[in-house]
């Protein structure tokens, strides 16, 4: 394998300094139908091995599309299989950067088989190692399954395509009307990927990624260093009931907060921070997109959608299964009211609340500004298994906002009525103070001190232990 191939460069740049060693170089194809010869197929396509980012062991394979156009064979996929038997040994996470055209046509069958053994090692390595993918070039049909069967994909924004079906190949479509094969479509169409980028950011976000993540599920949440004040007061974060993104950097060590997924269900963040160097995984509802002078450019229903419960849970089943802990900030009214919507919300508003109630791992929530009606209950409230729920002065806690359950209760009263009745409800049923006195909310707290009582409550949870039924596994 000569060391100036792109496969290589791009495991250079994505590694630590001289830290890459590659394993099984002089692996080639075995196959010889077709007039296949093993000098045609150095590496078989597929250079891998391991090496450190920011000193983490991490294992790395990488596709050579100047070898049968990247192709999969017997012997590629040998060597990816190989990869990932040393890597849970081990307990290090597996990065794949795939560019290839698919399934080697010359090996047929073998090939095929070939494609069925990644898909085992991939699940057998879920929820043990963290895995992530990066597609730099063409990820087409069975090969589709490789980022999916992943916990977070990366997409060169330029060159990176992603499909199970091209675009041409769909009816009544054609590339030009919908390419349905770009990053942007499966950023934000299809919530596959997590981060859309040029190749040199693609890398160093990876590389960031990876400082967030523990290397396994034995080790526990990652913990490094805090060089930030653990008592920070924060009175602009009050403006941040819209826009939690904005309210998650401010709350995170050093302002520095890692989204993913931030194109797809935007009405739904989710991400990781660190929290007294502690990794934690954090979900928020958004209502506002502010632009990079902090101004609202785009407003949104604070509700639950479908897609937004996906993200979100899928989030909080990736944590849980690591030992990461969550934190939620909550503003939601109810449940987004459109047909396309009502045709999955039940089932996503289920899984969502699913992960959070099954999920062991200390929970916190913040109630910043609503948490009305089973909504409010699904997004980790004490109900479902928030172990601590704190709530800013302001929040409204309850069924329904006071004027509309006023109108069902004295339905045909005046509007003098109507009002009086709505304002005893919002005191007596609705608000923070309310919730805490049935025990609902553990503590109110101003909004400039979150960050010192999250802290807090996440050092005290640190030696949390939960059980469950003893299950096979859970349905839903």
């Amino acid at each position: 394998m000569s060391t100036t191939s792109k496969a290589i460069q791009r495991i250079a740049a994505l590694l630590d300094d001289n830290s890459f060693v590659e394993i099984g170089a002089l692996v080639a194809a075995r196959a010889t139908d077709f007039n296949l010869k093993p000098d045609e197929t150095p590496s078989d396509g597929c250079v891998t091995g391991y090496g450190v980012i920011s000193g983490k062991p991490v294992y790395v394979y990488s596709q050579d599309t100047s070898v049968l156009n990247g192709t999969v064979g017997e012997m590629h996929a040998r060597k990816i299989t190989a990869l990932y038997d040393l890597a849970m040994k081990t307990g290090a996470p597996v990065i794949g950067l795939v560019d290839s055209v698919g399934l080697r046509l010359q090996e047929a069958t073998d090939a095929l088989h070939a494609f069925g053994e990644i898909y085992k090692k991939q699940t057998a390595a879920s929820g043990v190692i963290p895995q992530i993918t990066a597609v730099l070039g063409t990820c087409g049909g069975g090969l589709a399954l490789f980022p999916t069967l992943t916990d977070f994909t990366f997409m060169e924004e330029k060159n990176g395509k992603l499909f199970v079906n091209a675009p041409n190949a769909l009816d009544g479509n054609v590339v030009t009307k919908c390419d349905s094969a770009s990053a942007t479509f499966q950023a934000q169409e299809s919530g596959i990927v997590d981060v859309v980028a040029d190749e040199a950011a693609l890398f160093a976000r990876i590389r960031e990624l990876v400082e967030f993540l523990p290397s396994n599920n034995n080790e526990g949440s990652d913990v490094v260093e805090c060089t930030d004040d653990l008592n920070r007061v924060n009175p602009e974060i009050a403006g941040c009931v819209g826009d939690t993104s904005i309210a998650l950097s401010i709350l995170a060590d050093n302002n520095d907060f890692f989204e993913v997924k931030a194109d797809y269900a935007r009405d739904m963040v989710v991400g990781f921070l660190k929290l007294d160097g502690v990794t934690v995984g954090a979900v928020a509802n958004r209502s506002e997109i502010c632009d990079e002078e902090g101004k609202v450019a785009e407003k949104l229903d604070a509700v639950l959608s479908s897609q937004g419960c996906d993200k979100a849970a899928e989030f909080v089943n990736f944590c849980d299964a690591f030992d990461i802990p969550v934190l939620t900030l909550t503003n939601v009214k109810g449940y987004k009211a459109t047909l396309c919507n009502e045709k999955g919300i039940a089932k996503a508003a289920a899984r969502l609340t699913y992960a959070f109630a099954n999920a062991t791992v200390p929970k916190v929530n913040v109630v910043l500004g609503s948490a009305m009606g089973t909504a409010g209950i699904a997004m980790n409230s004490k109900a479902v298994g928030a172990d601590l729920v704190f709530a800013w002065p302001q929040a409204q806690i309850g069924s329904m906002e006071g004027k509309l359950a006023a109108k069902i209760m004295y339905e045909g009263q005046g509007a003098d009525v109507i009002n009086e009745k709505a304002a005893q409800y919002d005191a007596l049923q609705v608000s923070a103070q309310s919730a805490a006195r049935r025990g609902y909310v553990d503590r109110i707290v101003e909004a400039a001190d979150t960050r010192k009582y999250v802290i807090s409550a996440f050092e005290m949870l640190f030696t949390k232990s939960e059980d469950r039924p003893v299950k096979k596994h859970g349905t839903v």
